[in-house]
């Protein structure tokens, strides 16, 4: 137990004003008062002997400690798991009732097995009241020897904190580091702290690149056959002096990644740390903006670590000089992805929150996850892969899309628009949602790493046909985003048009929305060669149009055939002026019977009130 929790329980047990005194300088004067008054309350209910609400006005001392003095919450929690089952076992005796009495005067038996129990045993027929166990902390165990340490050449980077990103086939899980303007700076304190030790740390905000930074320092600035230490959060650092005073002559290097887990009396202390620097052995570590901030300041024993660290900072925009060198290495398609479609402070959420945001969206398609949500995403991304591009997407189109995934709009019936909005929008890593608003109220697009990866992705979803319709609505009027919904047509659907009319068909609509009226008849045509029946009644008219009577019949007849209404009423007029053109001839040539039935069919078409639409 550390000291701090035997404090709290100085506190809860017996009202102890020192040990008070000592819990409120460690969570600082702000929450001093509130501290006072959640203390009192675990111990009245424990004094009053109230089953479980000692234990839920513990719960409530903790939030205010983690409000307070974050830096303290870890080592009060596993206490309070301890505090949590004493409370639930006396309430289970509460419930079971007194023991039944000993109806012999035999002392108690104890037995110890498996082993010898190296502390103090107690003896009794009963305890009267509550009984709190307490276990001492087991003896630390050291590092293992560093002969098994890992090489930092061949150590996992991943493995020992930094960030994955977005990787497709076989590819290298990270893509070629981009040099940060911090980086001159830090070679210069990592060569200082490999020649005499110490400790070099990097901080800055959630994904400024913090880890990835440090790493690729520690490759440029210590040799390959550097022995590696890369302890776990809370692990007993103690043992480090004499494992290393063991070593020989081979270099190490302690790998702290988020340095906060490595605080305190077991971890790195003021005496670690200047024994390490006796021995040259440097410590590199990150930490985040926040963490370091409330364990830098405030007078706290840890905060001596700190204080005459200058650390390297890093911040989550870039710069204009890093901007240019991540444009410069194209040769890596993440990076150009990012250098295509990221905002100055996006690179590295592009970079490392990209693989987080795809398994959790392809997760969220179970029926009892975010099926609506992961269905409006899906929509945002794949008409991001029309070539809509940063076009925002309305809500209502959202909406009404979701109509042309038939199976997955089944399963998303159960999710209100609503919920699924704020879910796909909600925002990660305190960085970004899968959904991100548009310029425009109401509107949105998805995130560009997602349908990036959707386009690299062999296993990825297709697009709905009707959604290419969709995407040109999309980009209204501007001609440009037209053009490439058109470009990104040609290559994703026509390798597709053979045997499948209504391929053609939308690529006959989309030429046709952006003018190309050569290209879209051509498509038309296609599509009603191969029995498309919307296409037979638009290649008909057309022809009809030219002149082409004797060609347009069999299409127009085709998708009159079919039902199609337009295709019907347009063959009718068709048909009616051929009639009447060969009547005419007809009649011109003496034919009696010709020039009866011109007279009719004229008669009948005079009468047609002019209101009367094709």
């Amino acid at each position: 137990m550390t000291s701090l929790a035997r404090t709290l329980m100085r506190v809860i047990e017996s009202n102890d004003r020192d040990a008070y005194g000592l819990m409120a300088e460690a969570v600082g004067g702000a929450g001093s008062r509130s501290l006072r008054v959640r203390l009192a309350e675990v111990r009245d209910a424990r004094a009053n002997g109230e089953v479980g609400r000692p234990a839920e006005a513990l719960n409530d001392l903790l939030d205010e400690v983690r409000r307070f003095a974050p830096h303290t919450y870890g080592e009060l929690e596993a206490l309070a798991q301890t505090f949590r089952e004493d409370e639930a076992a006396r309430a289970a005796s509460r419930v079971r009732g007194p023991a039944p009495a000993r109806s012999d005067a035999a002392a108690p038996r104890n037995s110890v097995s498996g082993g010898v129990f190296e502390a103090p045993v107690v003896q009794a027929g009963t305890f009267n009241g509550g009984v709190h166990t307490y276990f001492g902390a087991p003896q630390h165990t050291g590092p293992p020897p560093v002969a098994d340490w890992p090489r930092l050449d061949t150590a996992d980077p991943i493995a020992f904190g930094v960030r994955r990103t977005r990787q497709v086939g076989d590819e290298p899980a990270l893509p070629p580091y981009v040099a940060r303007d911090g980086d001159a700076l830090l070679e210069k304190r990592m060569g200082a702290a490999a020649g005499t030790g110490g400790l070099v740390l990097v901080t800055g905000e959630p994904l400024s690149g913090k880890s990835r930074t440090a790493w690729v320092g520690m490759l440029a600035n210590l040799p390959g056959a550097t022995r590696l230490f890369a302890p776990a959060a809370g692990t007993d650092l103690r043992g480090l002096p004499p494992v290393l005073r063991a070593r020989g002559e081979e270099p190490c290097v302690i790998w702290l990644d988020e340095l906060e887990g490595h605080l305190g009396e077991h971890g790195l202390t003021p005496a670690l740390l200047a024994e390490l620097v006796r021995l040259r052995v440097p410590v590199i570590a990150t930490m985040g903006d926040e963490a370091y901030d409330a364990h830098r300041f405030g007078g706290q024993a840890r905060a001596r670590v700190l204080a005459g660290v200058d650390p390297v900072e890093l911040t989550r925009v870039w710069t204009a000089d890093e901007l240019r060198r991540l444009t410069g290495a194209r040769e890596d398609h993440r990076l150009a992805d990012a250098s295509l479609w990221c905002e100055d402070d996006a690179v590295a959420a592009f970079l490392a929150v990209g693989p987080e945001l795809w398994d959790e969206w392809w997760r969220a398609r179970r029926p009892h996850a975010h099926p609506h949500g992961h269905l409006l995403v899906r929509v945002a991304m794949d008409l991001a892969r029309c070539g809509t591009d940063d076009a925002p997407v309305p809500s209502r189109v959202l909406r009404e899309a979701c109509a042309l995934y038939e199976r997955e709009a089944a399963q998303a019936a159960g999710e209100s628009f609503e919920d699924a909005l704020a879910w796909a929008s909600g925002v990660r890593h305190g960085v970004t949602g899968m959904l991100v608003p548009g310029p425009e109220p109401e509107s949105w697009r998805s995130f560009p790493t997602l349908h990036r990866d959707a386009v690299a992705r062999p296993d990825a979803p297709p697009v709905p046909l009707g959604l290419w319709l969709r995407a040109m609505e999309v980009v209204g009027g501007n001609p440009d985003l037209q053009e490439l919904v058109v470009e990104s047509a040609q290559s994703e659907l026509e390798g597709e048009a053979d045997g499948r009319p209504e391929v053609g068909l939308v690529l006959g609509r989309l030429y046709e929305a952006t003018g190309q009226a050569r290209y879209a008849e051509e498509w038309f045509r296609h599509s009603a060669d191969a029995g498309g029946v919307e296409a037979a009644g638009v290649v008909g008219k057309a022809l009809a149009e030219r002149g082409d009577v004797a060609e347009a019949v069999p299409y127009l007849e085709r998708a009159a055939e079919a039902g199609d209404s337009f295709a019907q009423g347009y063959l009718v007029t068709v048909l009616v002026d051929r009639a009447v053109f060969w009547l005419d001839r007809g009649a011109g040539g003496g034919s009696r019977v010709a020039a009866y039935y011109a007279r009719r069919v004229r008669a009948s078409l005079d009468a047609v009130p002019d209101t009367v639409e094709e």
